[in-house]
């Protein structure tokens, strides 16, 4: 029997806090919660999950390189607050193989303009935002197809990369 595909799901700052930082904005759903859901779906997807939580810059950008190191199909990420500042993950992420989903429970682009920007978004595979906690479960779905897609050849994903117009990934 093969191996199911191994999907990262990373979460950066504050995200430890969900169901009781500002819930009006994320939700009252706990993040141990999602992720519970999380295990239960890709059960029926027949993937892995691997979900993890901090609230420090250098560990979020160690566990991207190890979910690169250990061929990981795709990184399910919510960089909390590192979406809009961080240089330095935004750099981790471009430097990974595995394809990246960008999620964020409310829709940055319609809160404050300093959220609006994501150093993430162009070197990522694609997002989904506003949502609350079945964001995830998109990203997972999402994640499960392009682990099915991942078996093609290097050609296949290079020319993927091109029709999508993205220039700074190849995924």
């Amino acid at each position: 029997m093969a191996t199911p595909p191994l999907i990262f799901v990373l979460n950066g700052p504050n995200l430890n806090l969900l169901g009781t930082r500002e819930p009006q904005v994320y939700g009252r759903e706990t993040l141990s919660n999602i992720i519970m859901t999380l295990h239960e779906r890709a059960a029926a997807l027949r993937v892995t999950v691997e979900a993890r939580q901090t609230n420090h810059e250098g560990e979020l950008i160690d566990w991207l390189h190890e979910a690169h190191e250990r061929k990981a199909g795709v990184v399910i990420l919510n960089a909390g607050g590192f979406t809009h500042t961080s240089v330095a993950v935004r750099d981790a992420v471009a430097a990974i193989e595995p394809p990246v989903i960008e999620v964020h429970l409310s829709n940055p682009y319609g809160r404050e303009a300093f959220r609006r920007q994501s150093l993430i978004a162009p070197v990522s595979r694609g997002g989904i935002h506003g949502f609350g906690a079945q964001g995830y479960v998109l990203a997972l779905d999402a994640a499960a197809r392009l682990c099915v897609g991942s078996a093609s050849t290097s050609a296949g994903k290079q020319e993927q990369g091109t029709q999508n117009g993205q220039s700074e990934r190849r995924h």
